[in-house]
């Protein structure tokens, strides 16, 4: 899921691998929000989804996700989704409706692709390219080939996006 319309016009492009049940994820929101302050369309911070087993709703939560992107809002919704993880790991998936609701997006359409299961291979497809590339735990970045673990600790990674992104767009 991509954080902008121009993905291929900006000139750098940073994959954020994220659970959307995960916590740590969450506290990684401050970095992605950092980054497109300081860089703008020249960023384009696409959302991966590498749901980990042991948060039972995060593969849904990926699949909404991907609803909540074929309605236009897909960084709201999983913005809004991860400032939940408590009460999506209390209440489950009608957390995932009720949010759509609140933020305006059509909610029966969201039952109806939980259900159908029509986003899931896209799902499918960004857990098997994460494993493919040895992400093991969330958040997890991937900038110019350069994987970024921040499963343990996510103490310097704005700081190495940045110098990376620096050197990118200074060409």
């Amino acid at each position: 899921m991509s954080d902008s319309t121009t993905a291929s016009a900006s000139p750098v492009v940073l994959e954020a691998w994220f659970d959307l049940q995960c916590p740590d994820c969450f506290q990684a929101l401050d970095d992605v929000r950092a980054l497109r302050e300081k860089y703008g369309d020249r960023i384009d911070v696409r959302l991966r989804h590498f749901p980990l087993e042991k948060h039972k709703h995060a593969y849904a939560a990926a699949q909404a996700a991907e609803e909540a992107a074929e309605q236009g809002q897909g960084w709201p919704y999983a913005e809004a989704l991860l400032a939940r993880t408590a009460e999506l790991d209390g209440r489950g998936e009608p957390v995932l409706v009720e949010l759509a609701g609140e933020l305006g997006l059509d909610a029966e359409e969201f039952d109806t692709a939980l259900i159908d299961g029509r986003h899931l291979l896209v799902v499918d497809a960004d857990q098997a390219e994460g494993k493919a590339i040895k992400v093991t735990g969330t958040p997890t970045y991937v900038i110019d080939g350069e994987r970024l673990d921040g499963g343990k600790s996510q103490e310097g990674l704005r700081a190495r996006i940045e110098e990376i992104a620096d050197r990118l767009l200074a060409g």
